[in-house]
């Protein structure tokens, strides 16, 4: 399948796994997020610190919702049916088969559960699967261990780092380590991530 564009419907699936559930982010999350996103460990390592202020969360928020170049979905934990964080799908490039994930966040009760992975799974299946893509992309900052080796733990290659690639919060200029898959690589990755045919 060759195609230059994506349907908002390809780009806006709600997708669900055993632990989590992937909606298109859309107003009725913003309560649910703004109390998940309150703790500022969170935000250590994103480009805006949500936990700050309401205002910013809504900044933040309002962001998230710009169908730019860019589609957010709310993480929805299945056992109590509250939004846990946000993801998405970035930088989207339908003419060459390719897209970012990323944006991703979850409330720290959810680290080491199983919904990173699960997430990850979600949207790479779908990347990889409707869309059709050749090749799917991450960057974390440099600094970030803890994404960096999740990022490697599921299969995902190192390509390098882009120096001085930006300002954070007006004021610390960020390296960002850069880490892709491809079409070839999913059926590994999706083994690691513990998908069944």
């Amino acid at each position: 399948m060759l195609c230059s564009v994506w349907h908002a419907a390809e780009l806006r699936p709600v997708l669900e796994g055993a632990l989590v559930r992937l909606e298109p982010l859309e107003e009725r999350h913003r309560a649910q997020l703004h109390e998940a996103a309150r703790e500022p460990e969170t935000w250590r390592w994103m480009p805006l610190n949500a936990s700050a202020s309401p205002e910013i969360f809504d900044r933040y928020f309002e962001r998230a919702l710009d169908r730019g170049e860019s589609e957010m979905f709310a993480t929805i934990d299945l056992a109590s049916g509250s939004a846990i964080g946000a993801t998405g799908y970035h930088a989207l490039r339908p003419e060459h088969r390719g897209l970012e994930i990323g944006g991703t966040w979850l409330r720290p009760e959810a680290w080491r559960t199983g919904a990173n992975r699960e997430t990850k799974l979600l949207l790479l299946g779908h990347a990889f699967g409707a869309l059709d893509c050749i090749r799917v992309e991450f960057k974390t900052d440099a600094l970030n261990e803890r994404s960096r080796a999740a990022l490697e733990g599921i299969g995902a290659r190192y390509e390098g780092t882009f120096r001085s690639h930006m300002v954070v919060r007006g004021e610390v200029i960020r390296d960002s380590a850069y880490y892709s898959i491809i079409a070839s690589e999913w059926p590994t990755v999706r083994a690691r991530l513990g998908a069944r045919e």
